[in-house]
């Protein structure tokens, strides 16, 4: 009897190998911001790119989507080579747009403040030639739990939390196969982190979308990767499954990190319950709590 032949690993969705950029600094100085950063993510993967201010997390999200070119090292997808002989056709940055989308750290200064959410919905689907816009965009509000009162409301007149669940709707309106998020709740308060984290759980476990979540808190990054890649000054100085690297660190740099954090055991459902519980006792008081 002949054994059934394994089945091959399928190849990684992204391949981020060698990735190097230096600044060019006044008086002749130079600053390499990243030097020799290699890695992988599956398809509906999650990777966590953590480090410090200044240690070139934000560099590396920046050449994942294309708002910088590497001085060297190559990103692919779907074995696709981003930048390599890159295209300025219209054509050509609306594919890698529908590769890669970004979710900035403050999505305020991401919208446009003229447009209500869904004007911003429809902007960005009647640039990619979206069919059925009205359905698509009603099924983007429900995907980040945004209501009718949200729908037509301006950037200025949403909380935090609504304006960033906007800005991950308008990224998930072209389909993209990864989504790189640069520090994406570090200006929330815990509670809103919480459900921001569970939104983003939930719609990588629905829809397979792949995720690089940029972050200078192991407490948060424990919570929606996988795999985790440490920075410090440029360089990677630890990479491996977050288990492992929160449990077990090998370098001296990753424990200072975990050292420095004040959260170590948090769960964003204890926020969540908190947050329920402090709405409970301001309906109580006949207080109204945001």
């Amino acid at each position: 009897m002949t054994s059934p032949k394994a089945v091959p690993p399928a190849p990684p969705l992204l391949v981020a190998d060698g990735l190097r950029k230096t600044y060019r600094l006044p008086g002749g100085d130079s600053l390499v911001a990243a030097d020799d950063v290699s890695f992988t993510l599956p398809t509906g993967g999650s990777v966590g790119i953590v480090g410090e201010s200044g240690s070139g997390k934000t560099t590396v999200a920046r050449m994942l989507v294309g708002l910088v070119r590497p001085d060297a090292g190559t990103i692919c997808v779907d074995g696709r080579d981003r930048t390599a002989g890159r295209s300025r056709g219209r054509a050509a940055r609306l594919a890698r747009a529908r590769e890669i989308q970004m979710v900035f750290q403050d999505p305020y200064l991401s919208l446009d403040p003229r447009l209500t959410a869904r004007q911003c919905l429809a902007t960005s689907l009647s640039l990619h030639g979206a069919a059925d816009a009205d359905a698509r965009i009603g099924e983007l509000l429900d995907r980040v739990g945004l209501g009718p009162r949200e729908a037509a409301a301006r950037p200025h007149e949403m909380s935090g939390g609504q304006q960033q669940r906007l800005a991950i709707a308008r990224a998930l309106a072209v389909n993209p196969r990864v989504l790189v998020l640069d520090e994406a709740v570090a200006a929330l308060d815990v509670s809103i982190q919480s459900q921001i984290l569970r939104l983003l759980v939930d719609i990588r476990q629905d829809t397979g979308l792949a995720l690089v979540f940029i972050s200078h808190d192991l407490a948060v990054v424990q919570h929606v990767t996988d795999e985790t890649v440490v920075m410090r000054r440029g360089t990677v100085v630890e990479q491996g499954p977050t288990k492992r690297l929160l449990t077990a660190p090998e370098d001296e740099y990753t424990r200072a990190l975990l050292d420095s954090v004040p959260r170590r055991g948090w769960d964003p459902a204890d926020a969540l319950r908190d947050r329920a519980a402090a709405s409970a006792g301001g309906q109580d008081s006949g207080k109204v709590r945001d």
